[in-house]
């Protein structure tokens, strides 16, 4: 049985690193550095999602523009067509959208506004507590402990 977003952001914090759209890139590999995360939501307000921008699109203007990217704002790499999902989204769900969709980090999103974020490891990790669970549950009834 999947459990939902909404308990899997209970068990890791609803803590989003966000950033506005004219920070250059500079300031988005300080503070994904900062954050210790792959990606930032690009979000003026905190709330609004304009887009995501990650490790993969740093490395990407990088090759494409050299050392100078730094000076790059953030909005000219960022993905603008955000794949999100809501609390009620099962992680089974989730993670079949993060197949689908090729995507590694997907905002939360509650009424239209930023409420979290999930990412591949996150789906990882909540499917591999399900099968600890699942192996002690078999090993209990078949050893009838």
């Amino acid at each position: 049985m999947s459990i939902p977003v909404s308990v899997l952001l209970e068990r890791k914090g609803r803590r989003v690193a966000t950033i506005h759209p004219d920070a250059t890139l500079a300031d988005a590999a300080a503070e994904l550095a900062r954050h210790d995360v792959g990606a930032l939501v690009v979000a003026p307000d905190g709330a609004e999602v304009h887009g995501v921008v990650s490790e993969r699109d740093l490395a990407r203007a990088l090759a494409r523009l050299g050392s100078a990217c730094g000076d790059e704002p953030v909005r000219a790499v960022m993905a603008e067509e955000v794949v999100a999902c809501g609390p009620d989204t099962t992680v089974d769900q989730l993670s079949a959208l993060m197949t689908q969709q090729r995507v590694r980090h997907v905002p939360v999103l509650e009424a239209g506004m930023l409420a979290g974020i999930v990412s591949i490891g996150d789906v990882v990790k909540s499917r591999m507590d399900e099968l600890e669970v699942e192996a002690a549950s078999l090993a209990s009834y078949v050893y009838g402990r």
